[in-house]
């Protein structure tokens, strides 16, 4: 009876040590996937998500291609000039972006508010332009969501006199506070304009233009 009773014990220790060791591998599983920096969902809980759906869905689809590190011959091409950049709290890819505009010298100041289509209609900003975040500068220029500082800096030193701004609609793989692995998705960047009506600024076919 004592042998019976030393193999159940064994038996039970076995499975009990298999499901401490699942439950733990979940716990971990679980941690990464709610860091709010995770690539595979970095759309922010307040973002209008019917104006961002119908952005990606309006994007072509990802493809690989080399992606270098998003520097500039002039790392501090935005030296200078000042804005502030309205986000959601838990955006991992709204704090890249802003990580990566204040290496090329802009002087950001980052607002979490809870409702960001309150600052995007205040600022303008069409429902198909919109994305994560806008950044507003003190001369009151916007540009919504990821858009390279390169082209910030061409837009400020010669703003149309029929523009408000700039805009890369969604969330675009590869663009800057976008990066994923080696994926690369083309997009474009958006003028927008005074009377509500928007223009193709510039078009990003690979990695290299956004330098």
């Amino acid at each position: 009876m004592r042998r019976y009773t030393n193999i159940f014990s064994s038996e039970h220790n076995r499975l009990s040590g298999r499901v401490l060791l699942v439950m733990m591998t979940s716990s971990l599983l679980l941690a990464a996937c709610s860091q709010p920096n995770a690539a595979a969902d970095s759309t922010p809980a307040t973002e209008p998500t019917t104006a961002t759906q119908t952005a990606q869905t309006e994007q072509p689809k990802a493809e690989i291609m080399p992606v270098s590190a998003h520097s500039d011959t002039q790392p501090t091409i935005l030296k200078n000039i000042s804005a502030t950049v309205y986000k959601d709290a838990n955006c991992g890819c709204c704090k890249e972006w802003v990580g990566y505009a204040e290496g090329h010298g802009l002087n950001a100041t980052a607002q979490n508010v809870e409702d960001l289509s309150l600052f995007k209609e205040r600022y303008s900003v069409p429902q198909q332009m919109r994305s994560c975040h806008t950044a507003v500068t003190t001369d009151g220029y916007v540009f919504e969501g990821h858009v390279p500082a390169k082209y910030m800096a061409q837009f400020l030193k010669n703003p149309p006199s029929d523009a408000i701004g700039l805009a890369v609609p969604g969330m675009p793989v590869g663009s800057p506070g976008m990066e994923y692995q080696d994926k690369f998705m083309p997009y474009k960047v958006m003028q927008l304009n005074k009377d509500g009506s928007t223009a193709i600024y510039a078009t990003i076919d690979s990695p290299q233009q956004q330098l």
